[in-house]
């Protein structure tokens, strides 16, 4: 701000900070308001410290510079030193603008080797433990991470939603049903067929043997580890590879498995035989939008 200030020997300015906001798009509250106050006259010149610190999108640069053109609003760069005024200085700033892209470009390719990296080594990827597991420090090759550890009477709820879906003629209602009229609950609320939906497909649960490995394989899952690593105690982990177009209930393909360091809790052969369930299960087409009946 001080660098942003001393350009104005001592003139009077609005200060528009967005904290904790990327420029890599303008879907920002106080650039949207810098805009607004361009188009009704009251902006002379916009001044930033740096030039990634207004923009790093060459199509939106582009568009803000032709707004600042059309009201005849002069564009600083504290730090940079443009003249938007000249050809050749308009030219340097596009110039600019397309190193602080491919700087976000690149971060943004090196965060998601990292994060790439870290699933092929069974690391727990922050956010909270699936219900079921709490969460305690561990170390993995040196580094200090979390390992998921059962939690005894959620471990219990979570055992009975496989048995009881494992079964031919029990359905996602009958679980739901059997759990309010027991007072039970998960996470101190009633049990939803959302979730039950999505911790039934998690293999986390699972204790890896040699038959959930055959499984994944004939799904195109990317299975990490060796067939022997699947002895039939530990869970794993699914995580999604770099370009994945999953269908969740038919496909697993391009999807990354590894054997996770936590112990399973419940029998592959159980959690199979709900994943295959799951799998038959009739999916329907959202329905489209009406446009030609009277409640439209």
């Amino acid at each position: 701000m001080d660098f942003c200030k001393y350009e104005l020997k001592g003139g009077s300015c609005m200060i528009l900070k967005d904290k904790g906001y990327s420029g890599k798009n303008t879907d920002r509250p106080e650039f949207q308001r810098l805009l607004d106050e361009i188009r009704k006259g009251k902006v002379r010149r916009v001044i930033v410290y740096k030039l990634d610190r207004i923009s790093r999108s060459i199509l939106d640069f582009a568009n803000m510079m032709e707004l600042f053109q059309e009201y005849d609003v002069e564009f600083v760069s504290s730090t940079e030193k443009f003249d938007t005024s000249t050809p050749m200085g308009r030219a340097m700033l596009n110039i600019c603008i397309v190193f602080a892209q491919l700087e976000r470009e690149t971060i943004q390719k090196r965060v998601t080797d990292a994060y790439y990296s870290r699933c092929l080594k069974g690391f727990h990827m922050s956010g909270q433990a699936p219900y079921g597991f709490r969460l305690e420090p561990t170390t993995v090759e040196g580094i200090r991470t979390k390992m998921m550890v059962p939690d005894p009477a959620a471990a219990d709820h979570v055992r009975l939603m496989f048995e009881m879906y494992a079964e031919p003629g029990t359905s996602f209602g009958d679980i739901s049903r059997y759990f309010e009229e027991n007072d039970i609950k998960v996470h101190g609320k009633s049990l939803f067929r959302p979730f039950l939906s999505q911790l039934l497909r998690n293999p986390v649960y699972a204790q890896a043997d040699l038959e959930l490995y055959e499984f994944f394989k004939s799904q195109g899952a990317a299975v990490v580890n060796d067939a022997a690593d699947f002895a039939g105690t530990n869970g794993c982990y699914l995580y999604q590879g770099r370009d994945v177009k999953e269908d969740k209930d038919r496909s697993l393909k391009d999807q990354i498995l590894v054997i996770a360091p936590h112990e399973g809790i419940v029998s592959s052969d159980t959690w199979l035989k709900c994943r295959k369930k799951l799998m038959a299960n009739i999916t329907f087409q959202n329905g489209r939008k009406a446009r030609n009946t009277w409640l439209a």
